[in-house]
């Protein structure tokens, strides 16, 4: 694993970037303006950038939202997102009924599928976008997954992320509950990273970009997730650019700086690679 100071080191290596958003170019609050010059800079130079997200919602209303945070617009030229991932798998199982999980927020995630809702005992399925309020944690629901688990339920959530940083808090997502299901022996489908659904999405999207396809091996990930950037990238042949703040915030470094040894075992933990590895992106 290799060492970054940025990104330019980079540039005649690969012909496009998958890249994450949440903890590498924003963190909920404001934008990293660093890591936006760098995906400008990436773009200047004839590289068609993806953003490839897990937020569970359809990618209609996610530029206005990174306008809101100070993403410049040239930083990017289509986005991906686990939202739009998973529509196809709801939409087959429409009309439902659905036990939803999720805030009023991600409304735009249900819109169009023709899924009725219903309560747990009469539900064909649960469909989860995220936890009901930002307050919660996933021992709030032991007692649904235990029933949905009773009713040998699919689970089907929209974000397969653990936890995401919002500011300097860690906030509970989606994929926390499928986590906690299929411990319980529930069956889950996920789309979102790292599961392969949405990279396939993104490569069609690319090529529509391109006017071509490109070899895996002129494509780099950047992600500072372990279990979902890292680890989709490795499922897919892609090589990975692994942003060590992020999620992580600054435990993985030592004295100030960023600690490789602690980085690689941090990998390793999980069994995932990367080829190279930044604090931040830059």
């Amino acid at each position: 694993m290799k060492l970054l100071r940025r990104i330019d080191d980079l540039a005649s290596r690969y012909d496009a970037i998958f890249c994450d958003v949440w903890g590498v170019i924003h963190n909920g609050r404001v934008a990293f303006t660093a890591a936006c010059d760098a995906l400008a800079r990436l773009r200047a130079a004839g590289k068609p950038v993806v953003l490839l997200t897990n937020i569970p919602k359809p990618r209609g209303p996610i530029p206005a939202q990174l306008d809101r945070l100070g993403v410049r617009r040239d930083a990017w030229d289509v986005i991906v997102t686990s939202g739009d991932a998973i529509r196809a798998e709801l939409a087959a199982r429409a009309p439902g009924p659905m036990f939803k999980i999720g805030p009023a927020h991600d409304h735009t995630l249900w819109e169009g599928l023709g899924l009725s809702q219903s309560p747990l005992s009469e539900a064909a399925f649960v469909g989860i976008s995220g936890l009901n309020s930002d307050d919660e944690t996933p021992k709030d629901y032991g007692d649904i997954l235990r029933q949905a688990r009773a009713r040998d339920l699919e689970l089907l959530s929209a974000n397969p992320d653990i936890v995401v940083r919002f500011g300097d808090r860690l906030i509970w997502c989606a994929g926390a509950i499928a986590r906690d299901y299929a411990a319980l022996g529930g069956r889950v489908v996920m789309a979102g990273k790292p599961h392969a659904p949405i990279y396939d999405l993104a490569y069609r999207e690319l090529e529509a970009l391109t006017a071509r396809p490109l070899e895996k091996a002129r494509i780099l990930c950047i992600g500072d997730g372990i279990g979902t950037d890292v680890a989709g990238a490795n499922a897919q042949g892609l090589d990975c650019l692994f942003i060590a703040s992020g999620m992580h915030g600054e435990t993985l470094w030592s004295n100030g700086a960023l600690d490789v040894a602690k980085v690689e075992a941090a990998l390793a933990k999980d069994g995932a690679q990367a080829a190279y590895v930044m604090s931040e992106l830059q």
